[in-house]
């Protein structure tokens, strides 16, 4: 391996963080930016690596090219949300990702201006307290018939796997795209499988590498509210009371009887 691939590889890591060169910096402790690493200008400190490797958790080997195994720990990576915007009183926003907007999400999942530009509201319930929330917008029907494309969905931030319940419906932030699913993990394995609701979906299998996010689905939604298809009128409630306060006397009157 060429000696300057451990610099290529550094400022990978950066790119795949959406992180400038000074905000990496202050990630890492370094008291400029990392700009002379990535020129290859300046060997990457002992204090760098073992930051890489307690934050991000990737593995020194592989960024000296003697491993092809990226993470280290991989059960325990992190997939908290980069970015939290708050309101006029400091408390956390729940931000708002349309389907459009969704597109465009996983490129700027650390660009702080990106996310400020999107609609956002805050829910004064105790469901919604001491954790990051985020709202996003169904699209297509792999998830019918739970959920139905144009609902809107809120997920709490999950940032560890052993919190992953198969059963729950979650939405995973990819390297390149939104999913709702279900997640079944393989014991042993880096390995996922998301699951749809609707059948005629077969599964999608993602190494966990390449989960930015995860949100576990705990509300949702909707504006889609249909009447029941048999209404009940007043007059016929009426009518049904009274019959049944008619079966009550009868039911007493032979009681006594007897």
């Amino acid at each position: 391996m060429q000696i300057d691939e451990e610099f290529k590889r550094f400022k990978q890591i950066r790119e795949e963080l959406n992180l400038t060169q000074s905000a990496f910096a202050d990630e890492l402790g370094i008291s400029a930016t990392t700009a002379d690493i990535e020129r290859g200008r300046t060997r990457i400190p002992g204090q760098v690596v073992k930051e890489l490797l307690k934050k991000y958790h990737i593995n020194p080997l592989w960024l000296f090219g003697d491993s092809k195994q990226k993470y280290l720990q991989a059960d325990k990576l992190l997939m908290s949300p980069k970015v939290v915007t708050v309101d006029n009183a400091g408390k956390d926003n729940i931000v708002l990702v349309s389907a459009k907007a969704a597109a465009g999400y996983p490129n700027n999942i650390g660009d702080a201006q990106w996310f400020e530009s999107l609609p956002a509201f805050t829910i004064p319930l105790p469901e919604y307290r001491n954790a990051t929330f985020r709202g996003f917008q169904v699209e297509g029907d792999s998830m019918l018939p739970v959920l139905h494309s144009g609902e809107w969905i809120v997920g709490r931030a999950l940032d560890d796997w052993e919190d992953v319940n198969p059963k729950q419906i979650y939405v995973v932030v990819t390297v390149d795209s939104i999913l709702v699913k279900k997640i079944r993990q393989e014991s042993g394995s880096t390995f996922v499988d998301l699951i749809s609701s609707n059948s005629e979906y077969s599964p999608i299998r993602l190494d966990r590498n390449e989960i930015k996010e995860i949100w576990i689905v705990n509300s949702k939604l909707t504006f889609d509210l249909e009447a029941d298809n048999q209404p009940v009128s007043l007059l016929s409630l009426h009518s049904e009371m009274k019959e049944l306060k008619e079966e009550m006397k009868k039911l007493v009157k032979d009681v006594v009887l007897k």
